[in-house]
């Protein structure tokens, strides 16, 4: 890594983990509890698009192992290490590498319906074994169809983000079956910090997990992430990577 990506990493980890204590408010996923509302994703895939998916996976693995070690967090470093830090990497090294790929329109449609059927089918399961109520699973719905639709629009207005909302949703989606299943399997062999349970979660605790992530921090990353980078961008042109096939 070259000296200012290495400094950008700092940066963005610092900011990500001060963003995050100060912006979570306390709430967790319903019924199975751990993971909290995180609109301060918005710092890593920032730096993730500006300057690439090392910086933007790294920082954001540093930024969320300090704030889960900082109170509100939970404290656990295993749970952190095992966790935490490898959804984070992974999702926002995906958003950094994504966004600076080219790929066309009806693919990028095409990718964002299989998802989005996906996820849907997942609601609804949760919604039948009546771990969602009525109510949530319309919000859950209503968040995922309108990031979607947000995703397609914006991409047809400016063609040059529709890389990267095909990205958000790739990486987010990536780093949330990663804490769904790793939040499970952690708890076969050690207690989690539950609201509901501590050990043995329920294999639909994994889907809970998966949606409560990707439905509360999808809305921040498709529209609060390209303006800034957009200003970002007209400030130091020289940031502006050039789409690779």
């Amino acid at each position: 890594m070259k000296a200012l990506h290495v400094a950008m990493t700092g940066v963005s980890a610092a900011l990500y983990a001060v963003v995050g204590i100060l912006t979570n408010m306390g709430i967790v996923s319903p019924a199975v509890g751990v993971v909290r509302f995180w609109p301060a994703v918005i710092v890593p895939a920032i730096f993730a698009v500006l300057f690439g998916p090392w910086v933007g996976g790294t920082s954001a693995a540093i930024g969320i192992f300090i704030s889960d070690m900082v109170q509100p967090g939970h404290g656990i470093a295993l749970l952190s290490l095992t966790v935490g830090v490898p959804s984070n990497f992974a999702g926002f090294y995906l958003i950094g590498y994504l966004s600076r790929n080219k790929m066309s329109m009806h693919r990028i449609v095409l990718a964002l319906a299989v998802g989005s059927a996906v996820l849907t089918g997942l609601i609804g399961y949760l919604f039948m074994i009546e771990v969602l109520t009525a109510d949530l699973a319309a919000m859950f719905l209503g968040v995922l169809f309108i990031s979607v639709a947000l995703v397609v629009g914006v991409g047809l207005w400016k063609p040059e983000w529709k890389n990267y909302g095909l990205a958000a949703v790739v990486g987010l989606l990536v780093g949330s079956v990663i804490i769904g299943v790793g939040l499970w399997v952690y708890s076969q062999f050690l207690p989690l910090p539950l609201t509901g349970f501590e050990r043995n979660a329920p294999v639909y605790a994994i889907f809970l997990w998966l949606v409560w992530t990707f439905a509360t921090e999808i809305p921040f990353l498709v529209t609060i992430v390209p303006p800034i980078v957009k200003v970002c961008y007209k400030a130091f042109p020289s940031l502006v990577s050039r789409p690779e096939k």
